[in-house]
């Protein structure tokens, strides 16, 4: 479902990403970790085709992540580690907004995912805690039911309830066949959920595998500090 070679993106003289390779297969949940920073989210970006490479190549569904980003685009669901809307809307307005971009009637599955979240339709964006535009970001990127979901630290705000929530819908649209591919600083959270991993810092792979291979938790901050390579 995603696979990239040596991708690499420079700001300038800043770094991004470098020679990335990975491959992430089709109905798997595979985290991203890494500290702040790391560049995960020049990865998500970069694959969803909102930045270009510098170096190196990426596919996303058998599609060139340049060349075909709008294909991309229709058939992922993302959500990016920022939850901003137009302040003045209302989450129902945002909702629909978001299905109608996508030339789908996507009602019977926003209304199910907002009772799971427990989320209140009638208020407007700038009335929302973080934690609740968050849960507007995961309707949004998952009422069209895509094949894959690219998401980046999307629990990242929800209180332990909302979180139990989300997993579970997750599981259940992986179960059905979907892939998700998610990024996180949270280790605990990728060795539950996710089956395999891959380890970002300072914008180079550093270990990929199965999460039991990786054994995430036990090895919290040899991976943070670059101690540990596969």
């Amino acid at each position: 479902m995603i696979q990239t070679d040596r991708l690499t993106k420079t700001y300038g003289k800043a770094r991004g990403i470098t020679e990335l390779t990975l491959h992430v297969p089709e109905g798997c949940c595979f985290g991203f970790i890494g500290p702040n920073g790391a560049g995960k989210s020049t990865t998500i970006r970069t694959l969803l085709g909102l930045l270009s490479p510098t170096a190196g190549s990426a596919r996303v569904l058998g599609l060139d992540c340049v060349r075909e980003r709008e294909k991309i685009l229709a058939q992922v669901g993302y959500m990016p580690s920022e939850a901003m809307f137009y302040p003045e809307m209302r989450v129902s307005e945002i909702i629909r907004l978001s299905a109608r971009l996508r030339r789908r009637d996507c009602a019977a599955q926003a209304d199910a995912l907002c009772g799971a979240l427990e989320l209140d339709t009638r208020k407007r964006i700038r009335e929302l805690s973080l934690g609740n535009r968050k849960k507007v970001s995961i309707v949004c990127a998952m009422q069209h039911r895509p094949r894959l979901y690219i998401l980046d630290e999307p629990t990242s705000g929800l209180d332990p309830l909302v979180q139990r929530a989300f997993w579970a819908e997750l599981e259940e649209r992986r179960r059905e066949g979907a892939t998700v591919f998610l990024s996180s600083h949270v280790l605990y959270e990728v060795q539950r959920h996710c089956g395999r991993a891959a380890v970002l810092r300072e914008g180079r792979l550093i270990a990929e595998g199965t999460t039991e291979e990786l054994d995430l938790e036990n090895k919290f901050f040899d991976y943070y500090e670059g101690r540990v390579r596969q």
